[in-house]
C-alpha cells in the first residue's frame, strides 16, 4: 500500500484529541491561533500531496501537520500559502502550542527541530 495523504476528516480527529489533552493555558492560545486546515505548499516534500494541512498562524509562524511523519510542526512563512522550512518532528499539536506559548513567554523560539532527508555523500 502507497503513502496517502491524510484526510481533512482524520486531521479533525488529530486536531480534537489534542484540545482534549490540552492544559488551560493551551488551550487559551490555541483558540486564539487556530485557523480552519487548509493546504499549504512545501517545496519539495509537500508535492507529493498537494501540501501540508495547516491548522494555526500567528505570526510569520504557521502550526502544520507533516503526515508523511505524522507529526506537527511549526515553521516560518514569508508567502501566505507557502511553508518555508520543513521539519519531520513528530510532535502532538498540543507540543507546538506549548512551544507558542514558550516563544511569547520568553521570547525566543525554543523547540528542537528535526530535518528532513539531507543530499549525502555517497563517493568513496
Amino acid at each position: 500500500m502507497s503513502w496517502q495523504p491524510i484526510t481533512e476528516i482524520k486531521l479533525w480527529d488529530l486536531i480534537n484529541g489534542a484540545f482534549e489533552r490540552m492544559a488551560p493555558e493551551q488551550r487559551k492560545i490555541w483558540e486564539i491561533i487556530k485557523t480552519h486546515p487548509e493546504k499549504w505548499s512545501q517545496d519539495p516534500w509537500g508535492k507529493e500531496g498537494n501540501g501540508f494541512w495547516i491548522v494555526a498562524l500567528i505570526g510569520n509562524n504557521v502550526i502544520w501537520y507533516n503526515d508523511i511523519e505524522h507529526g506537527f510542526n511549526q515553521s516560518t512563512y514569508t508567502k501566505y500559502g507557502k511553508i518555508n522550512e520543513y521539519w519531520c518532528n513528530q510532535d502532538e499539536l498540543e507540543f507546538a502550542v506549548q512551544n507558542i506559548i514558550n516563544m511569547l513567554r520568553d521570547g525566543y523560539d525554543s523547540a528542537g527541530r528535526c530535518g528532513g532527508p539531507q543530499p549525502g555523500n555517497f563517493s568513496s
